[in-house]
């Protein structure tokens, strides 16, 4: 109970501090205008509707995106385009006249449940508006995207969920009920502002169409998953360190250890322990490992303890002998716990894949890295806090930069799938036969042939179905499965100049795993044609790097 108040309030100061943050601007206009009508209690409903539909739909949200079949980033994109029509509407008093007269019987409605006295009216229309505005906001706020996928993998809502995204709703309600009093005040008090209200709504929705454009645009640039640190701060200081380190929650919920009795980082003190969060068919994370492996060689014997925590994010991630023979085949040799009901990700409230955090000899959380990148940082702070001075060279990060024009991870199954380009809309949990068309925009893919689309997945039903794919990166990559050993042939035609620099003309599937289908000599346009040998070939998902 103690850790459950403990991450509450923390949840409850994140939310507050959210007030500063960029998603938070297209809603505090509507909260505003919203509060200078009705009695002095409609502001109050309007954050209790608020606080109410967001955490609903917060909690909720895997069913949203499983079994509604909603994409988290059609969700966001479709909040953005309701803001900017309520927006444009603000600026237009035709506009804003027609809403009125729409939202009317509605208003009536909660009236009908007031008071008497006016001063007191306005409790329920203000709790329907705020439901609306909390329904509105939740898919443009970018933490609450992270929760969505998470909530989608963990597929499950306990107590400590309810009460952590309820305190987090609550600590983002009450600086906006401060708003909406306070505005209500000026309002009142300020005869420019009664005979210019007009004026001072059109303001409102110019700020909103200006603030949803700053996060379409935010949300559409790019986020370098890898971050190469370029400090060489020398090993007698923790370089980006926590301002405020905090005792390290104990490992829980493991199915399975490997390379290892289960731990306790309680058994650990006095020793240094980097907690790495990974999935083994996840590229970035893929990506961590020789740096990983090659600190462990090092500093081990020094008092170095790194342990794998393996949150699944796909199915066939579960099952202990897929994570052996990856852990057996990457060559690692540190323990790998297998967190596959997510219980010690959730304990570090973590939400990336890559995840490091390091841990000085008294068991405290002291450095936080998210992603790739930033390895001489770490190494650095491992070295300060084993005490080791500069016997040893810092390992040389890979620079790995990524442009706007990078395709982004690509989902297959319909749960999360986007830019799906064929004529026939997916038949979801059952087989259809598709035909490409007869163009594929970049970003875009299609299906020729049987297959049967699934949420996480999709499954060829015939040999010689294919999958083909308009990409812009450096590098393909595909998670693909089968049950029994399958050939693809891989087509490639290349749109831009550079020559392909390694293409796999052919790949043998023989398990669930992330296999290379195409390596250029720089980012490139192209087209690459994925075509399966026989019936069952699992396809997830195609990830890129540039």
């Amino acid at each position: 109970m103690d850790a459950i108040l403990i991450n509450s309030g923390l949840a409850f100061l994140e939310g507050f501090a959210l007030i500063i943050s960029p998603c938070i601007l297209p809603i505090l206009p509507l909260i505003l205008s919203g509060s200078l009508t009705g009695g002095l209690r409609r502001p109050i409903g309007i954050i209790v509707g608020f606080v109410i539909t967001f955490t609903i739909v917060t909690l909720f949200s895997r069913l949203i995106v499983n079994y509604m079949h909603i994409s988290p980033d059609a969700l966001r994109y479709t909040s953005y385009v309701i803001l900017f029509l309520l927006g444009f509407m603000m600026l237009s008093t035709y506009l804003s006249e027609k809403f009125a007269l729409l939202t009317a019987k509605l208003v009536g409605v909660g009236s009908s449940f007031q008071t008497s006295n006016p001063s007191q009216s306005g409790f329920i229309s203000g709790l329907l508006f705020g439901a609306l505005v909390g329904i509105i906001w939740t898919p443009c706020a970018g933490p609450i995207l992270a929760a969505v996928i998470v909530q989608a993998i963990i597929q499950h809502t306990t107590l400590s969920s309810v009460l952590i995204v309820a305190a987090f709703a609550v600590g983002a309600g009450l600086p906006m009920l401060l708003i909406a009093l306070m505005g209500r005040e000026i309002m009142q008090k300020f005869d420019f502002f009664r005979k210019h209200a007009v004026l001072f709504r059109k303001l409102l929705g110019a700020i909103i169409i200006a603030s949803v454009v700053v996060l379409f645009y935010m949300s559409n640039s790019t986020i370098a998953l890898a971050q190469p640190s370029t400090t060489n701060a020398p090993v007698s200081q923790l370089a980006n360190g926590l301002e405020h380190p905090y005792p390290a929650p104990e490992i829980g919920g493991i199915e399975a250890w490997i390379n290892s009795p289960p731990l306790q980082l309680s058994q650990l003190k006095g020793k240094v322990v980097l907690i790495d969060f990974w999935t083994y068919s996840c590229i970035n994370c893929i990506r961590t490992l020789p740096y990983l492996k090659e600190w462990y060689a090092k500093y081990h014997d020094k008092g170095l303890e790194i342990i794998g925590i393996h949150s699944p994010e796909f199915e066939f991630e579960h099952d202990l002998d897929n994570v052996k023979n990856a852990v057996k085949k990457d060559g690692i040799l540190y323990p790998v716990a297998l967190d596959n009901d997510f219980v010690t990700w959730q304990r570090f409230h973590n939400q990336y894949w890559p995840a490091h955090f390091l841990i000085d000899k008294n068991g405290n959380v002291v450095y936080e890295h998210f992603g790739e990148g930033e390895y001489d940082t770490t190494e650095n702070n491992i070295r300060y806090l084993l005490g080791i001075n500069s016997q040893f060279p810092l390992s040389t990060p890979t620079v790995q930069t990524y442009s706007t024009l990078l395709t982004p991870e690509t989902y297959l199954g319909y749960a999360r799938a986007e830019n799906f380009s064929n004529a026939l809309t997916m038949s979801r949990d059952k087989k259809a036969n598709y035909t490409y068309p007869s163009q594929l925009s970049v970003d875009h893919w299609a299906l020729n042939g049987n297959w049967s689309i699934y949420p996480d997945k999709i499954i060829a039903e015939t040999a010689g179905s294919s999958i083909k794919l308009h990409f812009n990166a450096q590098e393909v990559y595909a998670v693909m499965g089968a049950d029994r050993p399958i050939d693809v042939k891989v087509t490639f035609t290349n749109l831009s100049a550079p020559a392909a620099k390694t293409i796999q003309p052919s790949i043998r599937v023989l398990r669930n795993q992330l296999y290379t289908v195409v390596k250029l000599d720089k980012e490139s346009e192209g087209i690459v044609e994925l075509t399966a040998s026989a019936a069952g070939l699992e396809m997830y998902t195609f990830t890129f790097g540039g």
